[in-house]
């Protein structure tokens, strides 16, 4: 089913404008160039650390939201209930744990990637280690999320999944690379803006088109079971969401991908001080419970409608239920609006990605580093670095994946625990040296390799076992054996 032509001319306008205001940060490039290699990394890949903390919370949060955010939390609670929420309040948790072990560290320095922390802990081996590990999981990972955008446009506008991941990450791509950071920044906060009030719009249509309203809702929902459960408290380690997995493991999870991966510390070094990147982190989690809770309500909704008016066919996947919705239920111009947001958490995704990858790139490997002294050198080599990553999402979000959110949230959680207890060795192990290191980042990767091939254990503890695994054998290793190297103390 296509969309009204109205609503179509919406999302273009969108997508032309939102690739216009970020290459409005070109010319800001092109003065960074005129300084050393140093000044045009800072603004580049930090913005020139210039950003109010509250912009930064809002791109923390567009960042970490995805398409599969979007689609896949309303498919889980119309297909289940509430208790996804759980998840989100160990993310409250992770935040403040980054705040009092992982964000000070950043700021003992002029860093620029979160794996320079590691080589002044444990060595240029060790920051290349860890960087490769972000560059593969994150591009993978990416590829999840570009994919669900093809699923969006596919049931809007009835065109092939290929074409709209190639508009939508060359659109991408363009303003990511003319603008650096500073353009990454300004369209998050304007992507959060968009798709924020979207998914209250949709809120507010769907409890306007359901009969009685509210009152319908809870009654449906407490004929349905459990519709409206928050809470599990049952100690089942294959249950994706209790309490416990949802606290521990969400505060795990978190920490890993707001505190080790790139794509989001990226964020916090462009903070202007420590003072600044806490506000922006903490403030970023208050909006995040607020947006789950939003997109795990109209779930609910979405289910109640659908037993007056069915939108699914057998068999369909419950991934499609809210862009079905938009299409065929929401008035013509909304329609346009609402779907504009969706693809605005796409491109806010992958250009934070984008940057991310191509920081780490150029700054985290020495041979690549020491090529690119000179500020022009340095912005030519940052440029096709972003180029080379466009390309590399695009191949991924080719490819075919499973259930969206989950398949994203799963693929992260693999290596994360690894990299998650890296950070903690180098942080709180004062005694740990390289080859620990390195041989707990080996067997966290194997032993969480092993719980997701043998086991039903849920991916929720997935971070939480793998980094475990690392600090207690990168512990071990360290105090076995003839040589006790330590970087920095």
């Amino acid at each position: 089913m296509r969309i009204h032509p109205l609503d179509l001319a919406i999302v273009i306008v969108y997508l032309l404008g939102v690739t216009a205001l970020g290459m409005r940060f070109r010319r800001v490039q092109q003065r960074g160039a005129s300084g050393d290699s140093t000044a045009a990394g800072r603004e580049y890949f930090l913005g020139g650390r210039t950003a109010p903390w509250w912009a930064l919370a809002f791109s923390i949060v567009a960042t970490e939201t995805s398409t599969l955010t979007i689609i896949g939390t309303p498919a889980i609670s119309y297909a289940g209930n509430l208790t996804f929420i759980q998840l989100v309040f160990g993310y409250l948790i992770g935040r403040v744990l980054i705040v009092l072990l992982l964000l000070p560290g950043y700021f003992r320095g002029e860093f620029f990637t979160a794996y320079a922390l590691i080589e002044k802990r444990f060595g240029e081996k060790m920051r290349a280690v860890a960087a490769s590990t972000f560059l593969i999981t994150r591009a993978i990972a990416e590829g999840v999320r570009v994919s669900a955008i093809a699923l969006v446009v596919s049931v809007v506008l009835g065109t092939s999944e290929h074409l709209a991941v190639v508009i939508v990450i060359a659109l991408t791509v363009l303003y990511t690379f003319e603008g650096g950071m500073k353009a990454v920044i300004w369209t998050d906060v304007a992507q959060l803006l968009l798709y924020m009030t979207g998914s209250a719009v949709t809120l507010f249509v769907l409890l306007h088109r359901i009969p009685g309203g509210w009152s319908e809702v809870t009654q449906v929902a407490a004929a349905a079971g459990h519709k409206l459960q928050l809470l599990d408290f049952s100690w089942n380690l294959a249950k994706k969401y209790t309490f416990w997995s949802g606290l521990i493991g969400g505060a795990f999870l978190t920490m890993a991908s707001h505190g080790t991966d790139q794509t989001i510390v990226q964020r916090l070094l462009a903070a202007k001080s420590e003072r600044d990147g806490r506000r922006a982190l903490l403030t970023s989690g208050g909006i995040v419970l607020f947006q789950f809770s939003v997109f795990l309500l109209i779930g609910v909704l979405l289910y109640v409608f659908a037993q007056h008016w069915p939108l699914l066919a057998t068999g369909e996947k419950t991934d499609r239920i809210l862009p079905l919705f938009l299409v065929r239920e929401m008035p013509v111009g909304l329609a346009g609006l609402l779907l504009a947001s969706i693809v605005a958490v796409a491109m806010s995704n992958a250009s934070g990605s984008l940057n991310s990858l191509a920081a780490s790139s150029v700054l985290d490997f020495a041979r690549l580093r020491r090529r690119s002294t000179d500020a022009s050198q340095f912005l030519r080599l940052s440029r096709g670095m972003t180029l080379a990553w466009g390309l590399v999402l695009m191949a991924f979000g080719l490819v075919k994946w499973g259930p969206l959110l989950e398949a994203g949230l799963t693929v992260a959680s693999l290596p994360f625990g690894s990299l998650l207890g890296l950070f903690l060795l180098g942080t709180l192990d004062r005694g740990a040296n390289a080859r620990g290191a390195l041989a707990g980042m080996f067997a966290g990767l194997v032993a969480i390799l092993c719980v997701f091939r043998f086991t039903n254990v849920a991916f929720t503890w997935y971070v939480l076992t793998g980094a475990s695994v690392t600090f207690a054998v990168g512990w071990i290793a360290s105090r076995v054996g003839p040589e006790k190297e330590n970087v920095a103390a």
